[in-house]
């Protein structure tokens, strides 16, 4: 219906006069102002509701823009729109490209809330703006603080450590930390990915932080020397390599352990037979733990809906099936899933925007060490 259609007999219902009072006319109508203002009250609620009843029956969206491409994760938006009414729009990409699109569409955006992998990659789409701060009191209570950004402008929602990796025939007494990847006792026995990858950039941000630049140069010119191979492929390649022989040790994130682990290929069972798994730096600041997360933008049109979302992501059940479908960590709660059986351990407590924030410095140390 026209909602303009309603309009004049909506007001002429709010300025209808008695019989009495039209016949008398406008010169012996005795003045009753009491009654006018009346008039004009009700004449306005009227206008009011009818102009507002379309909002109120507009559906209700979330715009998620996501660089995480996983089941699990559509069955969790399905599940809030069924608790909450709220549809979940989504578009998906690549982490770059996803901040590069949300940045030239500007205060038209219709992005709500951006999802992605890796602290660094937070950093970076906070560095152009795309975050705003949030204030909730359910993030704050939930998410420990060095999972979240100091000023709220995104939230941890999933964890990976980065473990190292040893052959189970090979494995060598000496290297429980990131440190000992640099001594002696790893001569020519390293594989690693290209320090270029997100992953590697944190790790070093980490080490800067936990030990200072000299120390972080000289344990990345360490790695180096101990290379049994140049630096090539992702951490499933990684993996690879040690289970065949390449090399004798690598560190790679628990997610890509967990796909295997959790595998019921004949080939990926003989890799992971093996594989044997060392949390580092237990005796001291513990593991580096990098993270999933999200922010709300700086122009989402339904931000009360996106902070809705978060909190809900945060929720027992969301959390269980965001980390666990995926083979990472929950922040919230115990570990579930293939990751659960690597046992508990103890991660560094350094706050993740130190991962982006010393991004540049890792990347300069990287280069000088001659890493690929």
């Amino acid at each position: 219906m026209n909602r303009l259609a309603t309009l004049p007999s909506c007001l002429n219902k709010a300025s209808a006069m008695t019989l009495s009072e039209r016949r008398l006319g406008p010169a012996l109508r005795p003045a009753n102002p009491q009654r006018n203002r009346k008039v004009r009250s009700a004449a306005l609620i009227c206008l009011l509701s009818i102009l507002a009843a379309p909002l109120a029956l507009a559906e209700e969206v979330v715009n998620v823009y996501s660089a995480r491409h996983y089941d699990t994760d559509m069955a969790l938006y399905e599940q809030f729109t069924e608790q909450t009414g709220i549809t979940v729009n989504l578009i998906e990409g690549g982490s770059d490209a996803l901040i590069e699109r949300i940045v030239n569409e500007g205060e038209f955006s219709p992005a709500d809330l951006l999802i992605t992998v890796d602290a660094g990659r937070l950093w970076k789409a906070d560095q152009a703006g795309v975050f705003q701060p949030v204030k909730s009191e359910i993030l704050e209570a939930r998410i420990p603080a060095n999972l979240r950004h100091p000023a709220g402008h995104w939230f941890g929602l999933s964890k990976r450590a980065r473990v190292i990796v040893t052959r189970t025939d090979k494995k060598l007494a000496s290297v429980t930390r990131y440190e000992d990847l640099a001594s002696a006792a790893a001569k020519g026995k390293v594989c690693m990915r290209s320090s270029a990858n997100i992953y590697n950039l944190s790790l070093m941000a980490s080490l800067l932080e936990a030990n200072g630049s000299e120390a972080a140069e000289a344990w990345a010119s360490g790695v180096v020397a101990n290379f049994a191979r140049k630096p090539q492929g992702n951490d499933t390649a990684q993996l690879k390599a040690v289970a065949a022989g390449e090399c004798d040790i690598t560190v790679a994130n628990t997610y890509y352990l967990g796909r295997l682990f959790g595998s019921d290929s004949d080939a990926n069972k003989a890799i992971v037979a093996k594989l044997a798994i060392v949390f580092p730096n237990q005796a001291d600041r513990g593991s580096h733990v990098n993270i999933s997360g999200a922010g709300v933008t700086r122009y989402a049109p339904n931000e009360a809906n996106a902070v809705r979302f978060l909190e809900y992501l945060t929720s027992e059940f969301a959390q269980r099936l965001f980390a666990e479908g995926n083979n990472e960590y929950p922040v919230i709660g115990p570990a579930t899933g293939p990751v659960a059986a690597f046992g508990a351990f103890t991660e560094d407590s350094v706050n993740a925007a130190i991962f982006g924030e010393r991004q540049a410095e890792a990347v300069k140390i990287y280069d000088r060490a001659g890493w690929q």
